[in-house]
C-alpha cells in the first residue's frame, strides 16, 4: 500500500509540500496571537506624571492637510505647555511651511534633492532640535505624518505608555477614509488588523512591536544615543525596529492613543507606495535578516522571540507564494510543450496552483472578516460598506503578488503621496464616542 501511494507522489508534490510546511512552521504563531487578542485584555497603564514632548512632522506639498494635524494636538487633553511641535518642511513647492507656521508650528524648510526621503528629513529636523532647543529638556519625540488626525486624549494616553518605562511605542491606527472606495478600505482594514492582532497581542505577551511609519513616540535619549534619525532605508520605520529589537529596545503599543490616517484612493498611489513598502522590506531583509536569526538564539532570555517575529515580518514570505506559483506554471507549460511527462505532473501543478491561490484569498478573507467585526465600533463607515469591504479585502492583498514580483527587479526612489482629504477630528471622535459608548 506504501509502496503504491509513494509510487504516485511526484516531486512536484513534494516541493509543494515543503513549501507548505515551510509556511505553517513559519507563521502558525500569528494565529496563537489571534487567540491571546480574544482572550486575554492588554494592561492598562496610569501615567504618574507629564512628561515633555516634542512633536516631529516630515511634510513635502501638504499644506491642505497639516493644518488639520497641528489643530488637533493644539486642543489636546494634555498640558499644551508641555508639546511643541516642529514640522519639516522638505522640498515643498507649495505654502505647508507657511500653512504650518500659521496654525502655531515651528517650521524649519529643507531643500535637498540627493537625499530625498522621510527618514532624511526626519534626521535634518532632530538635528535643527538638537541645535537650537537642547535646553526645553524633551523626553521623548513622536512621529506623525503630515495627513494625520489625533483623538483628543492621544498625548495624554501616550503618556501613560512612556511613563510606565517604554523606549518606544506605537499606536492604535484607524483610517480617516475607510469608506473612500474599495483600495482605501483595504488600507484601512490591514492597519487595523496590524493593531488589533499583531501590536496588542504583542503587548499583551510582553514581547516588542513595530513601529509602522506613523504615530509613534522614541525616547529623546534613543535619539542622543545614535546622534539623531539614522535609518534611511525605503522603510526607515521597519528599520528602526529592526535595530531597536537586535539592541534589546522594547517597542511598546498603545491601544488607547487613536490616530486617525488618510489613505489613497487610485491604484496608482497605492501600487507605488506597496511598491516602495516592498522594496524597503527587502533591503531590511538583506540588512538585517542575518543578525535577526542570529539574535533568536543569541540574544538575552526575553528577547529572542522578538527577534524571530521581527525576521518573520520583514521576510519575504510573499516570495514563497510567488516561488510556487511560478514553479507550478513552468511544469504546466514543459508538459503543455512535450517536455516533460504529463498525467500526475499536470494534474499537481494544477491543484496546487489553485491551492495557494485559493488559500491566501481564503485566510485574508477570514482576516478581513475576523478584523471588520472585531473593530466594528471603530470603523467609520456604513453597515453596507463594511460588508462589501470584507468581500475587497482579499482582492486587495492578492495585488500584491505582482508587487512584490516587480519589486525584486526594479529600482525603487522614495516619493511621497499628496494629501486632500480634511477632516474634523471632533466629528471622529465623538463618532467613536458614541459607538464605544465611553469617553475616548
Amino acid at each position: 500500500m506504501f509502496d503504491q501511494f509513494f509510487s504516485q507522489i511526484s516531486f512536484v508534490d513534494v516541493f509543494n509540500f515543503c513549501v507548505f510546511i515551510t509556511f505553517s512552521i513559519c507563521y502558525t504563531y500569528q494565529l496563537y496571537y489571534v487567540f491571546v487578542v480574544l482572550t486575554r485584555k492588554p494592561p492598562k497603564h496610569v501615567a504618574e506624571r507629564n512628561h515633555k514632548f516634542a512633536v516631529m512632522i516630515s511634510a513635502r506639498n501638504e499644506s491642505a492637510v497639516i493644518g488639520d494635524l497641528i489643530h488637533s494636538i493644539k486642543v489636546q487633553n494634555y498640558p499644551q505647555e508641555l508639546i511643541d511641535i516642529f514640522v519639516i518642511a522638505d522640498n515643498c513647492d507649495d505654502d505647508t511651511a507657511g500653512v504650518a507656521q500659521e496654525a502655531g508650528a515651528t517650521v524649519f524648510k529643507r531643500f535637498n534633492t540627493k537625499e530625498v526621503g522621510k527618514g532624511y528629513a526626519l534626521d535634518y529636523g532632530f538635528s535643527c532640535v538638537r541645535d537650537r532647543y537642547a535646553d526645553r529638556g524633551y523626553e521623548a519625540y513622536f512621529v506623525f505624518d503630515a495627513d494625520n488626525v489625533l483623538d483628543v486624549n492621544y498625548f495624554r494616553e501616550m503618556n501613560a505608555t512612556f511613563d510606565s518605562g517604554a523606549k518606544a511605542s506605537t499606536s492604535y491606527r484607524n483610517s480617516k477614509n475607510y469608506d473612500s472606495n474599495w483600495i482605501s478600505a483595504g488600507y484601512a482594514v490591514w492597519f487595523l488588523r496590524e493593531a488589533k492582532f499583531l501590536s496588542q497581542a504583542r503587548l499583551t505577551l510582553n514581547t516588542s512591536c513595530a513601529i509602522s511609519g506613523t504615530g509613534f513616540f522614541i525616547a529623546a535619549d534613543i535619539i542622543e544615543k545614535h546622534g539623531g534619525w539614522k535609518w534611511h532605508l525605503l522603510t526607515e520605520d521597519i528599520e528602526f525596529s529592526a535595530q531597536s529589537i537586535l539592541e534589546g529596545v522594547r517597542i511598546s503599543y498603545c491601544p488607547t492613543a487613536i490616530l486617525y490616517d488618510e489613505q489613497p484612493i487610485t491604484f496608482r498611489d497605492s501600487w507605488n507606495q506597496r511598491f516602495r513598502w516592498a522594496k524597503g522590506f527587502y533591503q531590511v531583509f538583506a540588512h538585517y535578516g542575518a543578525r535577526l536569526a542570529k539574535g533568536v538564539v543569541a540574544n538575552p532570555k526575553g528577547k529572542r522571540f522578538a527577534c524571530y517575529d521581527m525576521l518573520m515580518t520583514i521576510a519575504p514570505g510573499m516570495l514563497l507564494t510567488i516561488v510556487a506559483v511560478t514553479f507550478n506554471a513552468i511544469i504546466l507549460a514543459l508538459s503543455a510543450a512535450g517536455l516533460m511527462s504529463t498525467g500526475i505532473a499536470i494534474a499537481s501543478s494544477v491543484s496546487s496552483i489553485f491551492f495557494c491561490l485559493f488559500n491566501y484569498l481564503v485566510f485574508m478573507f477570514m482576516f478581513g472578516v475576523l478584523t471588520t467585526f472585531v473593530e466594528w465600533d471603530s470603523i467609520h463607515s456604513t453597515t453596507a460598506k463594511k460588508v462589501r469591504y470584507m468581500f475587497t479585502f482579499p482582492i486587495f492583498m492578492l495585488t500584491y503578488i505582482p508587487i512584490a514580483l516587480v519589486a525584486l527587479v526594479k529600482k525603487c526612489q522614495w516619493t511621497p503621496i499628496r494629501h486632500s482629504i480634511s477632516v474634523d477630528v471632533a466629528e471622529l471622535s465623538d463618532a467613536h464616542t458614541q459607538k464605544k459608548g465611553e469617553s475616548i
